[in-house]
């Protein structure tokens, strides 16, 4: 309790705006190792900066769902951080489509072509739309308008659109690697987390 009380001084005193500056400066950073073709951007940068993009979105998709149950078992308190967190990952998201989309197939026609034929694409853009909703409402305007619970209600598409972005990394893979498996397991238990805790709610 000493530590987790110690940790949330500590937050306490950062604004939460610093999760947007810092993710601003590692994008831009990336992109200029790529540009330059740094170090694992020596061989095939722009695949490696669509990935790059891609996984930071991601694992800043499962810190925003970590965020209740560190809370509740480790007492520690991100929740401030909460929507700057969701808006950063969407921001990784949008970065690595664009990434896929002009640098990559560099055609519209071509990303429509992408989408239909290879199924990790269909998943990974299924995922991307969830999250363009979640984005435009995380601001307290669209919680006033909507209502707090219709927000609440429509800001769990969280859920699936992180299950779906695993599944889209996990089949984008070649061969088998353990890190994609990581996060989908993570995203799946507390999904089952999430509906456990609806359950009980219900059942009090």
């Amino acid at each position: 309790m000493a530590v987790s009380q110690t940790i949330n001084r500590a937050l306490r005193t950062l604004p939460a705006w610093t999760i947007y500056i810092v993710g601003a400066l590692y994008a831009v950073w990336q992109f200029w190792l790529a540009l330059n073709q740094v170090g694992p951007y020596l061989v095939e940068p722009i695949n490696v900066l669509e990935r790059a993009y891609g996984e930071v979105g991601l694992i800043l998709m499962v810190v925003g769902l970590m965020v209740t149950p560190l809370r509740q078992w480790a007492g520690v308190n991100l929740i401030k951080f909460r929507r700057a967190i969701g808006v950063t990952a969407f921001f990784f998201v949008l970065a690595h489509f664009l990434v896929f989309a002009i640098l990559d197939v560099q055609s519209l026609e071509r990303v429509w072509t992408e989408i239909v034929k290879r199924p990790y694409v269909t998943v990974g853009m299924a995922s991307f739309l969830m999250l363009i909703p979640l984005a435009v409402t995380s601001n307290n305007l669209s919680v006033r308008k909507m209502g707090a619970a219709s927000w609440r209600k429509m800001h769990k598409l969280t859920y699936p659109a992180a299950v779906l972005g695993a599944i889209h990394y996990l089949w984008l893979v070649k061969g088998f690697q353990l890190e994609p498996i990581i996060y989908l397991v993570v995203i799946l238990g507390l999904l089952s987390l999430r509906m456990k805790w609806n359950r009980a709610r219900v059942a009090a």
